[in-house]
C-alpha cells in the first residue's frame, strides 16, 4: 500500500496489542506490523512498569483504539465522564482513531456482550445523535463497526440498511469487520458478498479480519480465537477488488499463540494488500 495514501488514519497491516505478545513485539525487528489497537478500557490509568512497555510500544508503532464499552445503542445516557477519559487517553497516547460497536452492552450496568440494536428508523435517529454527541466531546470524528449478531429483534429495516443510515445520519466512518459479515450471513442466511456490495466504503477507516468458532452448519460465534477461514480471506480479497487497499488489522483476543504464528497471518494480509496494490498501480499506468 501507499505509504502516503490519505484516506486512512493508518496504512499497511495491524495487530491487537496483547499482554502475551507485548514482549515479543518489542524484541522484533521494527516493521513487522504497521500498527497496533488497543481497547483504551484497558489501559486508562494504568501506571508504573506497564505504562512503561506501553510507551515503548508508542514510540514504535502508530495507535488505533477499538472501544468495548461505549453502549452507543443502549438505553441509558452516555457515560459523558467516561467519554472524557476516552479523551484524555485517545489525546496522551496520540491515537490516530478511536472506533467503536455499532450495539449496545449497557443496561444500568455493563452486560458483557453485545447486543444487537432494533433495525427501525427510530433507532437509527437515537444512535446517530449519540454518536454526534461523542464525537462532539471527543473533539474528533469516530467509526462504527458492524457486530456479530446471533438472534435478531424484530424490524423495518435490513442490517445493511441500518448501517448506512446511521452512518450516513451521524456523519462517521466506518469501522469494516470483514469476519462479523461472514458470520452474520451464516447465523442470518443472507449473502455476504451481497452485503459486501452495499458497504459505505468511502467511510471506511480501517478494517478488522478474525477467526471464529463454528457450533453448528447454521451457527458461527464470533470468538477471534482461531484462525481466520479461507471463506473470511476470500471476502477480505473481494473487499481489496471492489474498494482497493485500506489497512487491517488481524484480532486474537485468546488461544494467542506466539507472535511468529499471527504473524503468518499479517504477511497473508500483507501479500493480499500488495495484490491489489499492484493492480490499482497497473490501472493507474
Amino acid at each position: 500500500m501507499n505509504q502516503t495514501d490519505t484516506r486512512y488514519p493508518v496504512t499497511g497491516t495491524g495487530l491487537g496489542l496483547k499482554n502475551e505478545i507485548i514482549a515479543q513485539l518489542l524484541e522484533s525487528e521494527p516493521g513487522v506490523v504497521d500498527f497496533v489497537e488497543v481497547a483504551p478500557e484497558n489501559w486508562i490509568g494504568v501506571g508504573g512498569r506497564r505504562k512503561r512497555v506501553f510507551e515503548r510500544v508508542l514510540e514504535r508503532y502508530p495507535l488505533v483504539c477499538h472501544g468495548l464499552s461505549l453502549s452507543i445503542g443502549g438505553p441509558h445516557p452516555l457515560d459523558e465522564p467516561f467519554l472524557h477519559r476516552v479523551k484524555d487517553f485517545l489525546d496522551r497516547s496520540d491515537a490516530l482513531v478511536y472506533t467503536e460497536h455499532l450495539s449496545y452492552c449497557a443496561d444500568g450496568g455493563q452486560l458483557y456482550d453485545l447486543m444487537p440494536i432494533p433495525f427501525t428508523e427510530d433507532a437509527v435517529h437515537y444512535v446517530a445523535d449519540r454518536i454526534r454527541r461523542t464525537q462532539d466531546i471527543l473533539e474528533r470524528r469516530i467509526g462504527m463497526e458492524n457486530v456479530s449478531t446471533y438472534a435478531m429483534p424484530a424490524g423495518e429495516l435490513s442490517e445493511i440498511e441500518f448501517l448506512n443510515a446511521v452512518l450516513q445520519e451521524a456523519d462517521c466512518g466506518y469501522h469494516l469487520d470483514v469476519n462479523n459479515i461472514f458470520v452474520n450471513a451464516i447465523n442470518h442466511g443472507f449473502d455476504p458478498y451481497d452485503y459486501l456490495a452495499r458497504i459505505p466504503a468511502d467511510r471506511i477507516l480501517y478494517a478488522h479480519i478474525a477467526g471464529h468458532y463454528v457450533e453448528a452448519a447454521d451457527l458461527r460465534i464470533d470468538t477471534h480465537g482461531e484462525d481466520v477461514i479461507d471463506e473470511v480471506w476470500q471476502l477480505l480479497d473481494s473487499a481489496y477488488d471492489a474498494y482497493g487497499v485500506f489497512p487491517t488489522l488481524l484480532e486474537r483476543d485468546f488461544n494467542i499463540p506466539p507472535l511468529q504464528d499471527l504473524l503468518q497471518e499479517i504477511d497473508r494480509i500483507a501479500a493480499l494488500q500488495a495484490k491489489h496494490a499492484g493492480d490499482e498501480n497497473e490501472h493507474v499506468a
